[in-house]
């Protein structure tokens, strides 16, 4: 068996729950190993998030070393609970999955082995695995890494390459290809060329995948530091027409006007910035949706004197949104997400008419997005602009930012006190007339100068004060209320746009 001593792998970077495991299989006379994409972690530099364990020990040896373990599966997987260490009294525990080393056989549905048999080998284990980089296992007591098929080798020329035959990997398990794809988008790693030949012959088998599968997949790759190569490379080997084919009605599809790019590539360029900036999942798919519609809505319009003319995609917003709201509903993703990245879709174009803006068009907007997603709004027209030929003008970006806070701020009005014309009329006993507003705003006036006063029980007592005066001076009273609230809500605009740096 092939054995390297490693030095470069630092096992402080092992939770302590991990070794516990190890170890207590290795003090019972198996072997154990941390195996899979840790090991490839450990070797890049990169702190794992999932931890996988190895052994010859059987299910039922596994289990009865631990305290906690659940077995709810056919393929020899035991989790196995392990206390962690908290200052709390509370029990908290880390899950560490324990797998035998195991045989499998055919593949029939694409998804699982017909059977598994367990083996004494970890030879036999490994070579079952996807990519060379994920066939790796290590043995931290000991320090000794077990790479048959050169993973490590792979790693340093940051290469994806199949385990063995390409074509068996992908016949196994056709969601390896996303797999690699989606590896290549967060290691940065080239796929090899016989590995990108054999996804080109067996992409049409991705059919026979579930849809929450290649959902998981290919949200892991939006959300990789790379998704420009990613769904470029998806498109290349012949596997978006399988997941996402109304994307690629974009290639070729002609712009013009401020675009340097197809629609496609423009998608592309917007998912990126998303990217960039380090913005969630729904953003992103957002950013790569945006202009879905547009090859369906493209139209020529030579209008103009002397033949010239421009394209027009006209309404694709709306096209975009009822295509979007089926692609990821076929997609499984959950209603929210559907919901939210439709809504970013269909309201994107808001932003464009830059010169006819005004306030309570911004509120209108407001209202149709959510008040808690007119920020991602913004962010899907920073993806927008990104790959196009003219950048958005900092004092227009400054100036939306400025309407958008305009919109949103709570506005100065007696609707902040914590009394109203109903509780005046039913509670307090006045009748309808022009002394309720006049109180009101009487009341305001106080309140901004003392908000500490905004209370029940002062603003009752103040009332019946208050409506013992006649009406000329109430009326005095409440004229000067609503000056002072229209004085700062001014002040508070002025700041506002000075803020922004904005008139």
């Amino acid at each position: 068996m092939k054995q390297d001593k490693l030095k470069s792998i630092n096992n402080a970077l092992i939770p302590k729950e991990v070794s516990h495991v190890t170890q207590t299989l290795e003090k019972a006379g198996f072997e154990a190993f941390v195996v899979g994409g840790c090991v490839r972690d450990l070797i890049i530099g990169r702190i794992p998030k999932d931890w996988d364990v190895t052994t010859n020990a059987k299910p039922e040896q596994v289990i009865s070393l631990f305290k906690k373990t659940v077995y709810e599966n056919t393929f020899g997987t035991v989790a196995v609970m392990v206390a962690r260490e908290t200052s709390s009294e509370e029990v908290s525990y880390e899950t560490v999955e324990v797998t035998p080393y195991r045989i499998e056989g055919k593949y029939t549905d694409k998804r699982h082995p017909d059977e598994v048999q367990f083996s004494d080998k970890i030879e036999d284990d490994l070579q079952r695995r996807d990519f060379t980089i994920n066939a790796m296992a290590y043995n931290s007591s000991k320090g000794h890494l077990i790479d048959l098929y050169n993973g490590q080798t792979d790693i340093k020329d940051k290469v994806i390459r199949c385990v063995g035959d390409a074509s068996l990997r992908f016949s196994e398990d056709a969601l390896r290809m996303l797999r690699a794809v989606r590896f290549s988008a967060e290691l940065n790693f080239a796929v090899s060329y016989e590995t990108m030949e054999a996804i080109t012959e067996h992409a049409e088998l991705l059919k026979d995948i579930s849809e929450e599968r290649i959902r998981d997949e290919f949200s892991k790759i939006l959300m990789s530091p790379d998704p420009f190569l990613g769904v470029g490379l998806l498109s290349k080997l012949g596997l978006l027409k399988h997941l996402c084919p109304e994307l690629e009605e974009g290639i070729g599809c002609e712009q013009k006007g401020e675009h340097l790019y197809d629609v496609f590539e423009h998608l592309l360029y917007a998912v990126k910035c998303a990217a960039d900036k380090d913005w969630p999942l729904e953003i992103r798919l957002a950013a790569l949706m945006h202009d879905i519609g547009k090859p369906r809505t493209r139209r020529w319009d030579g209008s103009k004197a002397g033949g010239a003319g421009k394209y027009t995609f006209y309404g694709h917003e709306v096209v975009g949104a009822r295509m979007v709201e089926k692609i990821l509903t076929r997609l499984k993703y959950p209603k929210k997400t559907v919901e939210l990245v439709t809504k970013l879709v269909r309201y994107h174009m808001f932003f464009s008419d830059t010169e006819v803006i005004t306030l309570s068009a911004v509120r209108r907007i407001i209202t149709n997005v959510g008040r808690e997603h007119i920020w991602e709004l913004m962010q899907i027209r920073d993806c927008d602009r990104a790959g196009m030929k003219k950048k958005e003008a900092p004092y227009r970006l400054r100036k939306y930012h400025a309407m958008i806070e305009e919109a949103l701020r709570q506005p100065t009005s007696v609707g902040m006190l914590k009394i109203d014309g109903t509780i005046l009329i039913g509670e307090l006993g006045m009748k309808p007339s022009p002394r309720i507003g006049w109180i009101l705003h009487a009341l305001l006036e106080e309140i901004l100068e003392e908000p500490e006063k905004n209370t029940r029980e002062y603003l009752d007592s103040r009332v019946r004060e208050l409506n013992e005066l006649s009406d000329a001076d109430l009326k005095l009273l409440g004229e000067k209320g609503k000056e002072v609230k229209e004085q700062i809500e001014e002040e508070e605009i002025t700041e506002l746009r000075k803020k922004h740096g904005v008139k």
